[in-house]
């Protein structure tokens, strides 16, 4: 009797194990966005390791990162004599490190360096599966767009561009805004102006979100410590030639080789170098920001200048009681998305790498917009086509533009909605 008791609770115990496992399937499948993306992760690591494995690197940058991280070790602290072969050193202190690390690790050979490249692609793509998942706006099947180019494979493990680094730490930026945690996401962001400055094309958007989710004096310490790191970064140089530090890793005013140019290939090269272009670009840039700040991304707010001047008079009681307030994920990334993207169309030159400053915001921009969905996978693969020409025309470069275009009109007449968490307090601390 006993040993039938015993056999009784054995089997009860085992059907409760079965139970609880079988329980965590339905679960676990009712989301087909956390599915597809754990299935892209484990088939794009096993494309990655083809791509190493199988298709020749080709030599562009790899050398000249080197030859810079060397002078550095080396002692020296002038930028204008931290040069490669493709010429002077123009990003922040940030690279420096960054490379070191890699040239420490690899010793500077490129198959090393390829490996390490490709655990950064599965890290900054799992980033960015978690920012689509998180957000609502993307339906399941077209995560597996996000991992269709041929281009952005080629940047990561074939190129081995500092780009990669910079945006896989602003897409982790994003994510730690996501969980309200701000000023984390600032210091992460900060990192990521180190390794290349075209991280502040995202600026202007995020700093609209600080000022809709945090109080001014949050805004505040979350710029202050975002500087710190720049500071910190950059100390080395700033203590002995700080001129020549600042002028060189920030310098806005560089001109690219008419060449390399991928969106403005069909520009005739006298007016594609001409300070007239740049300026307006620059004007086209501002304009472009302002509007869509003031129509789009404050429209809940009655307009970007009364938005900033509700923020500014933040002496006043009733003011200060509006704010923090919690802002709905989907706001955050499209109007850091849009406002990256403003940037990408005004931008003078694009060169190949570039395509990875915003090709993982194309799906979300894409699906915000009013655009059939046939239209919409027909933007993607003209946009990725574009960038697959080399070199470069005046008809992919023309191309390129009007379908970058397309997309801002249709940004334009998507639907404002409200940006803020009904359902949250107001009054929820930011972290």
């Amino acid at each position: 009797m006993a040993v039938k008791n015993s056999t009784s609770a054995h089997a009860k115990r085992s059907r409760k194990k079965a139970a609880a496992s079988s329980s965590l399937i339905p679960k676990f499948m009712k989301n087909p966005k956390t599915t597809m993306a754990l299935a892209l992760l484990i088939i794009d690591s096993l494309l990655v390791s083809f791509i190493i494995a199988y298709v020749p690197y080709t030599k562009i940058d790899w050398d000249a990162y080197m030859s810079q991280v060397s002078g550095f070790l080396g002692g020296e602290r002038d930028y204008k004599n931290l040069k490669g072969d493709t010429g002077p050193l123009v990003y922040p202190a940030g690279f420096l490190y960054v490379y070191s690390a890699i040239q420490y690790v690899t010793g500077g050979q490129v198959f090393p360096a390829q490996i390490l490249f490709g655990i950064l692609y599965i890290i900054n793509l799992g980033i960015v599966l978690l920012i689509y998942v998180k957000t609502d706006v993307l339906p399941w099947w077209a995560l597996f767009l996000l991992c269709l180019s041929k281009r952005v494979h080629s940047i990561f493990v074939l190129r081995l561009f500092n780009d990669c680094f910079a945006m896989t730490l602003l897409h982790a930026a994003m994510g730690s805004i996501l969980f309200g945690w701000w000023h984390l996401g600032l210091i992460i962001f900060s990192a990521a102006v180190s390794i290349k400055m075209n991280v502040l094309l995202y600026a202007p958007s995020l700093f609209i979100l600080m000022l809709k989710a945090m109080s001014i004096s949050g805004v505040i310490s979350a710029l202050a410590g975002a500087a710190l790191v720049q500071i910190v970064l950059g100390l080395p140089f700033l203590l002995s030639f700080p001129i020549e530090y600042i002028s060189r890793a920030f310098n806005l005013g560089r001109i690219f080789v008419h060449f390399w140019s991928v969106n403005f290939k069909f520009v005739p090269e006298p007016i594609f170098v001409s300070k007239e272009f740049a300026l307006s670009l620059l004007i086209a840039h501002l304009v472009l920001l302002v509007v869509f700040a003031h129509y789009k991304w404050c429209k809940h707010e009655g307009g970007l200048f009364k938005f900033l001047r509700s923020r500014i008079s933040f002496c006043s009681i009733t003011s200060c009681s509006a704010w923090p307030k919690t802002l709905k994920k989907e706001h955050i990334v499209t109007t850091m998305f849009v406002g990256n993207f403003i940037g990408i169309i005004c931008a003078r030159s694009l060169h190949y790498q570039f395509y990875s400053w915003y090709f993982y915001s194309l799906p979300h921009l894409l699906w915000i917009t009013p655009f059939p969905t046939l239209l919409r996978v027909l933007i993607f693969v003209g946009v990725e086509l574009c960038w697959n020409v080399f070199p470069s025309n005046l008809y992919s470069s023309l191309l390129l533009l009007c379908l970058h275009l397309l997309i801002l009109c249709g940004l334009w007449y998507s639907m404002a909605e409200n940006p803020y968490e009904s359902d949250k307090s107001d009054s929820q601390k930011v972290k």
